[in-house]
């Protein structure tokens, strides 16, 4: 069976209130070797996976796990199941506020690296998390989270 994830896709408007292209979206930097020092599909919405709990559940307290903080205390919406290639799939919920991206406390998991090299280290599941403009999230984004921007920007006429 094919994992399951849930996440949390904050937005907040700057400007025009009804021009997309003043929409941002809150973005996590993956955390770990394999990331660092890369941008381009390097950032995802914060989730993670769940067997027995809500999906909304999950996604808020994914969000908590990986960003340090509680989700805000807003209404959400539920954008949709995005499928990745591998058969992953993520359910996205989607809710304006704002939120400090500057001071973030990720959980860590732990791998072995060097790889091969008998010992593990920690590191953290985000290493960053920041506000981006919609139209820059796209390229940021892992490929199989985009289509949860398209959703959004539809979701906000």
């Amino acid at each position: 069976m094919a994992e399951t994830s849930a996440g949390i896709l904050l937005h907040r408007r700057r400007g025009a209130a009804s021009d997309p292209r003043d929409v941002e979206v809150l973005l996590g930097h993956m955390g770990g070797p394999f990331w660092r020092g890369r941008d381009e599909a390097a950032w995802s919405i914060p989730k993670g996976t769940f067997t027995d709990e809500a999906p909304l559940e999950a996604a808020r307290r994914e969000f908590a796990e990986e960003l340090g903080s509680p989700a805000p205390e807003v209404a959400y919406i539920e954008l949709g199941v995005f499928r990745y290639t591998s058969g992953k799939a993520v359910v996205v919920f989607a809710g304006e506020a704002d939120f400090d991206a500057t001071a973030i406390t990720s959980n860590t998991f732990e791998l072995e690296w060097p790889p091969r090299s008998g010992r593990r280290q920690s590191f953290p599941e985000l290493d960053a998390a920041a506000w981006v403009p919609i139209a820059d999230a796209r390229a940021r984004l892992v490929k199989g989270q985009r289509p949860a921007l398209d959703a959004l920007l539809q979701h906000l006429g």
